[in-house]
């Protein structure tokens, strides 16, 4: 089996611990050079459709600490939607509806096995077309660091980049800091890699390849 972690959103996050969101987008490039691609759960979700089953929703991955239920999992034209509840009584889940709503803890990982990929082709990623979905968890330390819960920060981010009016530098660097990155890779990322890409766009150079890879990275934390 192999995770893989996804921008997400949690929405909502109610106080009997239900909540409804993303865990999976499409067409994305992730820290594995790797891309989801759409159609990737369709066959999976409707095998346990079939069954009448539902993929585990676990605590870090771990196959003997189930902390909720998935009541729908479906795709739709962003990636992959999601509603579940965390079970009270769970230990666990308990300690995770605490730790999410406090902001402590913001990744989501699934857990699956390949079924068909395609190899990447010049520099770009190699492509999941389809994988067999097993398990969602709720994880401390996503393998890629845009697996985080959706914030009002993050959300306005991702808003003023798709409207043109990107957040200043060290704003963005606060925002990383928030999500977990070290303060030294925060401050290289923001001054350099981020503030020159908002220069350029700012400087009006036609289809900047940064800024429009950076806008298909957050736009999942725009409203559904």
């Amino acid at each position: 089996m192999k995770t893989k972690a996804f921008a997400l959103q949690v929405k909502d996050l109610s106080e009997d611990g239900t909540f409804e969101g993303y865990g999976s987008v499409f067409g994305v490039r992730d820290s594995y050079n790797e891309s989801v691609e759409a159609g990737a759960f369709t066959n999976s979700l409707a095998k346990h459709k079939r069954a009448g089953t539902m993929p585990l929703m676990l605590w870090q991955h771990d196959p003997w600490t189930p902390i909720g239920v998935w009541e729908d999992l479906a795709e739709d034209r962003k990636g992959l939607w999601g509603k579940g509840h965390l079970l009270a009584g769970v230990q666990k889940a308990d300690e995770a509806k605490i730790l999410l709503k406090a902001g402590a803890i913001r990744g989501l990982s699934i857990g699956y096995r390949e079924v068909d990929t395609q190899p990447a082709e010049g520099s770009g990623p190699r492509k999941l077309m389809e994988v067999d979905l097993l398990e969602v968890s709720i994880v401390s330390f996503p393998a890629n660091p845009k697996a985080t819960v959706k914030s009002e920060r993050m959300e306005e981010f991702a808003r003023r980049l798709r409207d043109g009016d990107p957040m200043p530098v060290k704003e963005f660097e606060d925002l990383l800091r928030e999500a977990g990155i070290p303060k030294a890779m925060a401050v290289q990322i923001a001054s350099v890699g981020y503030a020159k890409a908002i220069r350029s766009e700012s400087e009006g150079k036609a289809n900047n390849p940064a800024i429009g890879e950076l806008r298909a990275a957050v736009s999942a934390f725009l409203p559904r």
